[in-house]
């Protein structure tokens, strides 16, 4: 099996029994097996003669398109460490990643606006930045994309030797949405081996084509996405942002079959006006994850899209999934719950003392992989904290398990509401409000209150075209939910702020609404 394959050995076997099959199409290029094996080989090549070696970080600060691809394997390849950023990051944060990574080398594209804060940084010489490789334009003395590659040679690629279980391929920095990102540490096997039960699972073939919508710097695009296609020699198809008809012409066009992504791109893809107008008679199935899905939509992906999703649950420290739906469950499975451990994943539920509670109790998800991280990087405390001695990684998510092995999310440790006395998961609630038939996103958090504690505010962005009040949307809770979980305040807004994968910060959020019911709140 090629679960103990390295990351190059994985795009290795893929070139030997399928060179001439198209490989990746990013909307401006087409590039098959073979030549996607030479551009990466091309590439560690020159990265190698400009010093990049074994355990070197390299940050690669670019959307989704085919150079991302080439330098993922080219890193790999060497031995060295991907750190992939997100292009929406401001220049604080971004700085914050070099510095803290000790990143030798930065791959950016145009457009992006921190040129000039790279150049000061890596002229500082107190900072490890050696290298700033531009990507798609050309920049005074600095070496470009194209420039590596035309000065690579296929015969002087080094050859280094890689332990899968041992060697970090990418250090991932997670969202940080509540503090200061950490950089979970993720190996080849993690990687390998999540890829490939991935597909498996979702019975992926050489046949599939998959959509690669949701950011490549991303665990959720780098893993399920670009590692699983390349695992089952499949093709992947790389859409640089989101735009919900663009993405179903992109269907229609390449016959997509595997379409992974988080709810709202379903939702808003579902409710475009023209989606009736396109033959997605290609999609057969996909992974949903990163947020709550209502009933309604799992429904509507099924039997408006043909497309057979299933819902999966992970994170970062994970190489994302550690459970999935299968196809035989229902849409109330698929909707309530996030399904049941992949082969050789195991979670337990536990207290706060870390002792397994019965099913049906809410407590702490900790989880045990082939996925695991080996730690956070240059962070042992907080390693510590996560990951205990026996390989369990405490996720900070509340949930249950029943009595068949189904995990239902009740929201994170630190968004528990605590009012008057009363604990309140934000997730029961906004799963109601889900199914109401005017709601299209929705998000519950905790707002200091001098009488109970905490009181709770509910954000709603409404489908257009619709009208509710704070009356009719407390009216519709109060006969789902007991009276002290029907929510305080409602307030209606245009847009969440969002992470890359898509979750809502709620951390920003809270402040945003603190700010609004600043003269409401006790």
């Amino acid at each position: 099996m090629s679960y103990h394959l390295s990351v190059p050995e994985l795009l290795q076997r893929a070139v030997r029994e399928v060179p001439a099959k198209e490989a990746v199409y990013d909307g401006y290029q087409r590039i098959s097996y073979q030549q996607l094996y030479e551009n990466v080989q091309l590439l560690a090549s020159s990265l190698a003669a400009k010093g990049i070696q074994k355990g070197d970080r390299m940050i690669v600060f670019l959307p989704n398109w085919q150079e991302f691809v080439s330098i993922y394997f080219a890193a790999a390849t060497l031995g060295a460490i991907l750190v992939p950023a997100n292009i929406r990051y401001r220049r604080e944060e971004l700085q914050y990643i070099l510095v803290h990574s000790g990143a030798k080398a930065i791959f950016i594209g145009e457009g992006l606006s921190h040129f000039e804060f790279l150049e000061e940084f890596k002229n500082d010489r107190a900072t490890e930045l050696e290298h700033i490789f531009t990507v798609r334009f050309k920049k005074d003395s600095y070496l470009s994309y194209d420039e590596l590659l035309a000065a690579g040679n296929l015969s002087k690629v080094p050859q280094v030797s890689i332990d899968p279980g041992e060697d970090i391929i990418s250090i991932l920095y997670t969202s940080g949405t509540t503090g200061v990102p950490k950089g979970a540490m993720l190996t080849h096997k993690n990687f390998v081996h999540t890829a490939v039960i991935s597909a498996q699972y979702m019975k992926c073939t050489s046949d599939d084509v998959f959509l690669i919508v949701v950011p490549a710097f991303h665990c959720f695009g780098l893993i399920p996405g670009i590692l699983s296609a390349v695992s089952v020699m499949g093709k992947m198809v790389l859409m640089e942002e989101f735009k919900a008809e663009q993405t179903l012409k992109m269907i229609e066009q390449e016959k997509i079959s595997v379409h992974h992504g988080v709810p709202t791109m379903f939702i808003l893809e579902l409710n475009h006006p023209s989606f009736k107008k396109y033959d997605l008679s290609s999609l057969r199935t996909g992974i949903i994850a990163a947020a709550p899905c209502p009933e309604e939509i799992v429904r509507r992906i099924r039997t408006e899209m043909g497309c057979d999703i299933v819902v999966s649950y992970g994170m970062t420290e994970s190489s994302t999934t550690i459970t999935m739906t299968d196809f035989d469950d229902d849409d109330y499975l698929r909707s309530e719950t996030v399904g049941r451990p992949l082969p050789g994943a195991e979670r337990k539920i536990v207290d706060e003392n870390r002792n397994e509670v019965p099913p049906g109790v809410v407590g702490e998800i900790a989880v045990r992989s082939y996925g695991i991280m080996k730690g956070y990087f240059g962070s042992p405390e907080k390693t510590r904290e996560a990951l205990d001695e026996n390989g369990w990684y405490y996720s900070g998510d509340l949930g249950t398990v029943d009595e068949n092995g189904y995990v239902r999310i009740k929201g994170r440790k630190k968004e528990m509401i605590i009012r008057g006395g009363y604990n309140i998961y934000p997730r029961e609630i906004e799963e109601h409000l889900y199914k109401h038939p005017a709601v299209l996103d929705v998000a519950i958090v905790g707002l200091p209150d001098t009488v109970l504690g905490e009181v709770t505010c509910a954000a709603i962005k409404l489908k257009p075209g619709k009208k509710e009040d704070e009356q009719s949307i407390k009216e519709y809770l109060s006969d789902l939910v007991a009276d002290y979980k029907v929510p305080d305040h409602i307030v209606f807004i245009d847009e969440f702020p969002l992470t890359a994968s898509g979750k809502i910060k709620k951390v920003l959020l809270q402040q945003r609404l603190k700010e609004k019911l600043g003269g409401v709140l006790r």
